[in-house]
């Protein structure tokens, strides 16, 4: 572990695990060429994270690219996410790019600087696949807040992934793509585990969601925002709102009666209040006004 830029950098076991197979079968050169795209592809993530203010805690290596901790988690908008995830891919493509124009000054290998330049094309690819924590799987996470409630996007985003990370552990044992393919077998049941991991993190992720959704919407309130309407019946739970709740967006709730009358309008902020304070979560709506 070392700290760099004021982070924790840390290198993932399955890492360690190639790099000491590279070194075991004399691939020295390919692995230093490996760990230098890795490392610029993460500082990709960090100078777009520090672009948009981001604290970044720790940086985890891991063969195809790094999973990053933030203390912003869940609490960002989905256009920072997806800006951030793609500045990772895209230092792949201004270093592929560099190699091969290499590949036509004399004196450079050729051989070598299209070798550099078909890495940076398979770790972007691999990177753009939509399974978390893969840049595509953020990129799908913050395509789907943009436009569902946050629980609900945390949902099919982890359950796309597990479906893809499974297939890719498949395929890798499939004999008629020329039989166990050791690397592509633990890179997919890694991504299998990350995903089974987080779908059973989802109530701790939603929670942190929500814990800081108090402070989001003093930011909103003071800044100024559009508010997103949320329209529920008197009846609702408390719970069933807050799983209504949108990434980045600010929302009024509206509770009307059956004939479509407004009972009264709930700032979040008090629907997240009652939730942690009153331990209200199996509450109706409609005892907010009381």
């Amino acid at each position: 572990m070392i700290r760099c830029f004021g982070i924790r950098w840390t290198v993932h076991p399955l890492f360690v695990f190639v790099m000491l197979v590279s070194a075991a079968t004399g691939y020295i050169r390919e692995l230093a060429v490996l760990f230098t795209i890795v490392i610029v592809h993460e500082l990709g993530h960090v100078m777009a994270m520090r672009a948009f203010g981001w604290r970044v805690r720790e940086i985890r290596l891991l063969p195809f690219g790094g999973a990053a901790e933030t203390e912003e988690a869940g609490s960002v908008p989905p256009a920072e996410e997806a800006v951030v995830a793609a500045a990772g891919p895209l230092q792949n493509v201004w270093m592929g790019a560099a190699a091969l124009l290499c590949a036509r000054i004399d004196g450079v290998d050729p051989e070598w600087a299209m070798y550099i330049a078909h890495s940076n094309a398979i770790i972007a690819l691999f990177n753009l696949l939509p399974i978390q924590p893969l840049d595509g799987g953020r990129l799908l996470s913050a395509w789907l807040t943009a436009r569902l409630p946050y629980q609900t996007a945390l949902k099919w985003s982890v359950r796309i992934g597990l479906g893809l990370s499974a297939a890719m552990v498949a395929a890798a044992c499939v004999p008629q793509f020329g039989g166990v393919q050791l690397n592509l077998l633990l890179i997919g049941l890694f991504l299998l585990a990350s995903n089974w991991r987080m779908m059973r993190d989802l109530p701790y992720i939603f929670m942190r969601f929500l814990v800081r959704r108090e402070a989001d919407s003093a930011r909103a309130r003071a800044k100024g925002t559009l508010a997103l309407p949320i329209v529920v019946q008197p009846a609702c739970r408390v719970g069933d709102v807050l799983r209504l709740f949108r990434k980045g967006r600010y929302h009024l709730v509206y509770v009307l009666d059956e004939g479509g009358r407004i009972e009264g309008v709930v700032p979040e902020e008090r629907v997240v209040g009652i939730y942690f304070h009153s331990g209200g979560q199996n509450r109706a709506v409609s005892e907010l006004f009381r």
